[in-house]
């Protein structure tokens, strides 16, 4: 539900699902303390992750909502906006609350986070820290409570968040449907027997199950209302920014949030003071995401790289100095009462992490700078700017101003903009009716995107291998900087008796790296179905505002039919009628040469460059420099 879900609603108990200890901690930490700043749950569908954010908000205290945030939600629906009707019948300049409102006192849960716009990931997370939600806009100045539990789920295969975002997310937990049939079954028939379908035990074991949870939710309910973060030593503190150093963290961020996460910790099990015990228990969930430097570094840590900061940092402590006859000693940190420390509330066993593995190579030429600069039609080729587009106008997309209505335009009617203006009328003439003067159209801005499609000969011509390996480093290069400039990437191959997509759009790298492990080359070259296929990519993503861009490796050759080479060519030109822009790579060696990657690139409308000195440095940073230019240029 958009706008949160009735107190009365059932939700499957927090206590019920099967493992994923570590994301029951981390929504319980949130729980104690909304200001550690949200927890990002990353893994697979069908791993709990909805069912835990919901299970949770009947945890908190009194009738707890639960806000579910749809991708398509604007800037007004979520902060708030002018009330509309208020304004027009009395001439009321007041506020509609929207969903940050909604989640006061309980969870907010966007889904697919990673799919969601930036601005909007910065407002959730801005307010989820400070707890109020400041609206100055319209000439509205409103201010209200917005104490919420953030929760944001992402399946890393749809694309990375920006590392400014990730990195503002306090908590990050890897989660996985567990890989043990016992515990797979298990949670299976609890959730048959929470969805009223018979489950034949024999024992009697679902009626206790039911009894046993209801008493462990009331213990945990009544844990989450009384705690309260623990006291945070001095030098527990400096423990915590050493072990941050330790992993690479940037900025202070991280300290900041260990120190929370462990105080949150000790304040669930009863204790005044937070301890080393308490930062062990944070520290996976607080750094794991933060140590990534470049697209091509794993996403989270290896969970033995962590273990061993941890260790190194906590076990092999400096030899400290005595205190001072006026510092307190550790014995006047305070007291130490309520369960035993290693007790973990209403929790199952905690397994071993899940996750990020062995860091992956770096990419085939990603560490290699060009040899030379590159030629485009319009010039020697430097390197693409890094980082993200520049706004593009559009329908969707944050607003930034207003403008006059102009016949035909296509903008939306700015509401909040025309109804003000129209208040201001009223204000004279009681009586007066909307006119045209009174319209206002919505200007928004959002990061263009475009979408990259390779489009990689793999039949059995010389040079195949060449081309694959060229192929796939440079669809690793250009992903380098896609999760700042918007950009996913395609590849499809063609040879044998078909062309197919072997990566589908992605801003991942993980992704396109796990996908692009061998590219199996041999048999015909039917390049009419590989430019085929790359234009029901681009028509599919085009619709859901991405700019595609073509680019063809090849020869020019065609066949399998007697008419390949003719039906590539009338392939090519329905990519230039259909507006989509694209550049030719041209592989051929044969001598004397045939030309027909030019003549392929004159069907297209598009440049032709020579692929022989290119490795795949060189080639995604001419690719990205030549799809701006011309995709700007439009």
């Amino acid at each position: 539900m958009t706008s949160g879900s009735a107190p009365g609603d059932r939700r499957f108990p927090f206590a019920a699902v099967v493992g994923q200890d570590d994301a029951k901690l981390a929504l319980q930490l949130l729980a104690v303390d909304p200001g550690i700043g949200g927890v990002l749950l990353r893994g697979e569908k069908g791993s709990a992750k909805t069912t835990l954010a919901r299970g949770l908000a009947d945890l908190l205290p009194g009738e707890a909502p639960f806000v579910d945030l749809p991708l398509g939600a604007t800037e007004d629906r979520l902060i708030g906006t002018i009330d509309v009707a208020a304004l027009l019948t009395g001439g009321e300049l007041s506020v509609t609350p929207g969903l940050l409102a909604a989640a006061d006192g309980g969870v907010l849960y966007v889904d697919e986070i990673n799919l969601l716009a930036d601005h909007l990931v910065d407002m959730l997370l801005d307010v989820s820290v400070s707890g109020r939600n400041r609206i100055e806009r319209d000439g509205v100045s409103h201010h209200h409570d917005a104490r919420f539990v953030l929760v944001g789920s992402m399946n890393p295969e749809e694309g990375e968040l920006r590392p400014q975002l990730l990195d503002r997310f306090g908590l990050s937990v890897q989660i996985a449907a567990s890989r043990d049939p016992l515990d797979r079954a298990e949670a299976v028939r609890r959730r048959l027997h929470f969805d009223g379908v018979g489950v034949d035990t024999e024992d009697g074991a679902m009626p206790a199950l039911d009894d046993a949870l209801a008493a462990g939710a009331d213990r945990l309910r009544a844990t989450l209302a009384a705690a309260r973060p623990a006291a945070v030593p001095n030098e527990l503190i400096e423990t915590a920014s050493r072990l941050a150093l330790a992993v690479g963290a940037e900025g202070l961020r991280a300290d900041l949030v260990l120190c929370r996460a462990a105080a949150a910790n000790a304040g669930l099990h009863g204790r005044a003071v937070a301890d080393e015990d308490d930062l062990r228990r944070v520290a996976h969930l607080v750094l794991a995401h933060r140590s990534r430097r470049s697209p091509f570094d794993p996403p989270v840590l290896a969970p033995e790289q962590l273990a061993d900061a941890v260790d190194d940092t906590i076990d092999r402590q400096p030899d400290a100095e005595p205190p001072s006859p006026d510092q307190p000693g550790p014995a006047d940190d305070g007291p130490t009462a309520g369960p035993e420390r290693d007790h973990q509330p209403d929790t199952e066993p905690r397994p071993a992490p899940v996750g990020a593995g062995a860091t992956t190579p770096m990419a085939v030429g990603a560490d290699r700078r060009p040899p030379g600069d590159a030629v485009s039609p319009n010039g020697p080729v430097g390197p693409a700017t890094a980082g993200r587009r520049s706004p593009a106008d559009g329908d969707g997309g944050r607003l930034v101003r207003d403008v006059a209505f102009e016949s035909g335009s296509t903008r939306p009617i700015a509401v909040a903009a025309t109804v003000r203006r129209l208040a201001e009328r009223r204000s004279h003439e009681p009586e007066a009716e909307v006119e045209v003067g009174d319209l206002r159209q919505a200007v928004r801005a959002r990061p263009a995107g475009s979408l990259l499609i390779l489009v990689v000969d793999t039949s059995g011509s010389m040079g195949a291998d060449q081309r694959a390996e060229l192929a796939t480093g440079t669809a690793l290069g250009l992903l380098g900087d896609a999760y700042e400039r918007r950009d996913h990437v395609a590849l499809v191959r063609f040879g044998g008796d078909d062309a197919e997509v072997v990566l589908a759009p992605t801003g991942s790298v993980e992704v396109a790296r796990n996908r692009l492990t061998s590219l199996e080359t041999g048999g015909a070259t039917p390049l009419a179905d590989g430019l085929r296929r790359a234009l029901e990519l681009a028509r599919s993503r085009r619709d859901r505002g991405r700019s595609p861009f073509v680019v063809v490796i090849s020869d020019g050759r065609a066949s399998g039919t007697p008419d390949a080479l003719d039906e590539a060519l009338v392939a090519a030109a329905d990519l230039r009628r259909a507006g989509v822009a694209g550049l030719v790579l041209d592989c051929e060696r044969a001598v004397p040469r045939l030309g027909l990657a030019r003549r392929l690139a004159e069907a297209m409308a598009s440049p032709c460059l020579p692929a022989s000195e290119l490795d795949p440095a060189t080639a995604s940073t001419t690719i990205r420099t030549i799809s701006q230019e011309v995709l700007d240029a439009r």
